[in-house]
């Protein structure tokens, strides 16, 4: 649908009122309800929108030290550009339409904070190199008995997962749970998310599901915003979902895999397959995988972006830290999966579900073809047992503290994203590092449990 067909609905559209949302720099949606005159205006001319979203943290928290945004600067607005191509209707909200936005057009936010913008050049420069990605990220969330009022009273003690015990691929426990599930299935439909599958992971109340695969900003869209959706319908129903990496040390982490392929810009050709050797796997596809195995150490935190997403990386329990790739193989950090023409792709397993779509997609599109441009070569042979136990390659940063000041010192992540970015995003890894609380346990579920 183009802009003309876009604004001749919202025109004669029988509702008052539009819902508009931005991501800030831990992908956390913050938007407003705006009159639908007002988002008439704002198509043309934008929208302004509190700066302080990029000034402060997930627990609203204002950042010290931060150059961009802060006291000193009064917290002005940024100008929002209302992106068109999000439009879609959010039916648990009586059909309200909703868009996302970016800050792509207001310098000043650009360049430095705005995640959204920071994908598209991104997704320009593969393009500018002939390769057309095609994502799509997977995500393992937790749900629980309860309101927020009501999980927030108790502290976040005595958690009631709304199912018990460990069944993964269970259809007696979706059963259970039949309206909450078909709610999810089919409400994300409406929503312009659909699903390619959903199943129970194994531990009490957990559940995956895979986004089908898009262009790469349109599959980050949808990540995003399956996530605030599953939140929303899970209140529906008297229920929390949480992505916390790892919310409990006894239960496996979170995932939030990314599945990703090079495709020429017709899409016609999967550019990772080659069926004249031996994996079917491309000289491009290749030099993607090295490229990821290079940079991984040095962008860690777009990937595992909270002190917690480092518990779900203790090297094991489906997360790996080694620097490994393997054929099929899901306890390396890179799942190679030679198929057909249109199958083969690559999957990332290193990214928790607690990241920002943007960041965590744009990171590996850029670490894959930093390696096509360099003709990166793997060093080592696929793993085939158990690569939680293959440390030759290397491992990565075991802590965010470590992890954010190899990335603030790195000319490879200066490389991949510019300078402004860099500094702005690990100050904010710097601060969030800081907000550790060891005097009480429950420290993280209290910050990161419903919002993340």
């Amino acid at each position: 649908m183009n802009k003309h067909d876009i604004l001749a609905k919202i025109k004669e559209g029988d509702f008052t009122k539009i819902k508009f949302a931005v991501a800030d720099i831990d992908g956390v949606l913050r938007g407003k309800y705006i009159h639908k005159n007002k988002f008439l205006n704002a198509l043309e001319n934008g929208l302004g929108f509190c700066d302080v979203i990029f000034g402060w943290d997930c627990a609203d928290k204002c950042y010290d030290g931060i150059d961009i945004t802060g006291w000193h600067t009064g917290y002005p607005d940024a100008k929002a550009t209302i992106a068109t191509e999000t439009f879609r209707r959010i039916p648990w909200e009586n059909d309200t339409p909703f868009f996302l936005g970016d800050f792509s057009q207001d310098a000043k936010y650009a360049d430095s904070t705005c995640s959204r913008s920071l994908l598209k050049r991104i997704a320009i420069q593969s393009e500018e190199m002939g390769f057309k990605p095609l994502f799509s990220q997977e995500f393992e969330w937790f749900n629980f008995l309860g309101t927020p009022s009501e999980i927030a009273n108790a502290d976040y003690t005595d958690l009631h997962p709304i199912t018990p015990g460990m069944f993964g691929y269970s259809i007696l426990r979706t059963s259970l749970n039949q309206p909450y599930f078909n709610d999810l299935f089919d409400m994300l439909h409406q929503f312009d998310i659909p699903l390619e599958g959903m199943h129970t992971e194994t531990g009490p109340g957990v559940m995956e599901a895979t986004v089908i695969y898009d262009e790469i900003l349109a599959a980050a869209d949808k990540a995003l915003l399956f996530k605030s959706a599953v939140k929303e319908i899970a209140y529906k129903h008297n229920f929390v979902a949480t992505f916390m990496a790892k919310w409990n040390q006894d239960f496996p982490g979170c995932g939030g895999h990314i599945h990703q392929s090079l495709w020429d810009l017709d899409k016609k050709q999967n550019l990772f397959f080659n069926r004249g050797t031996e994996q079917q796997m491309s000289a491009t596809m290749q030099h993607y995988i090295a490229g990821l195995l290079k940079c991984l150490p040095e962008i860690l935190p777009m990937f595992a972006p909270n002190p917690n997403s480092y518990k779900r990386l203790s090297g094991g329990d489906w997360a790996p830290r080694t620097l490994t790739w393997g054929i099929d193989n899901r306890t390396c950090a890179v799942r190679a999966i030679p198929g057909n023409e249109k199958s083969t792709r690559i999957e990332l397993r290193v990214p928790g579900s607690d990241t920002n779509a943007y960041l965590a997609h744009g990171a590996s599109l850029a670490a894959g073809l930093y390696g096509i441009k360099n003709k990166l070569t793997l060093e080592t042979e696929a793993i085939k047992g158990n690569g939680y136990l293959e440390t030759a390659n290397g491992v990565l940063p075991d802590s965010l503290e470590k992890a954010t000041k190899k990335m603030a010192n790195s000319e490879i992540a200066n490389e991949l994203f510019g300078e402004a970015f860099v500094k702005h995003y690990t100050q904010t890894r710097e601060w969030e590092n800081r907000q550790m609380d060891e005097s009480d346990p429950n420290w993280e579920l209290k910050r990161y449990f419903e919002i993340i």
